[in-house]
């Protein structure tokens, strides 16, 4: 009999560096990141038996919950929610992902945050590593465009 997977383990290892995607995809809501990865793992207990793979499940399963609450609270809804210890670049870094729209930070997030490759992108994201590709192109394209536009002004 299998005994289940072992999400403690998961949660001390894996858990912040999933809160953090979650976080950049929420375009720095906090909120929206500790709900969504709360509930994902919630949701993976109780669904233990059915998930093959937890790491995947859990990613697909957060930025899921993350997309409807973004629905919900409309894109420019709230306000972005800066860590106390990130230095002032980091504002201006999360205040340009939150103009990307949600597939290109999730995209940009976790190839380059991650490290993850375009393969392990796409399978998290649940679409093809073409559509992957085309989501860092536009992503960098326009986060390039908007901190090349900020240090200007400076």
């Amino acid at each position: 009999m299998d005994e289940g997977h072992d999400f403690d383990e998961v949660f001390r290892t894996e858990g912040p560096k999933l809160w953090r995607a979650v976080y950049a995809y929420a375009g720095g809501r906090r909120e929206v990141a500790d709900d969504s990865v709360a509930e994902a793992f919630a949701r993976a207990l109780r669904h233990d038996s059915e998930i093959r793979s937890p790491l995947p499940w859990l990613y697909r399963t957060a930025f899921r919950l993350a997309a409807a609450e973004l629905r919900r609270i409309g894109e420019q809804g709230e306000p972005i929610d800066h860590p106390r210890e990130d230095p002032a670049s980091t504002g201006d870094l999360m205040t340009a992902m939150r103009a990307l729209s949600p597939a290109q930070r999730a995209a940009v997030y976790l190839h380059y945050q991650a490290d993850l490759p375009v393969r392990a992108v796409a399978a998290l994201m649940e679409t093809s590593s073409s559509a992957v590709k085309v989501h860092l192109y536009r992503g960098r394209r326009r986060l390039a465009k908007l901190l090349s536009d900020e240090e200007d002004t400076s």
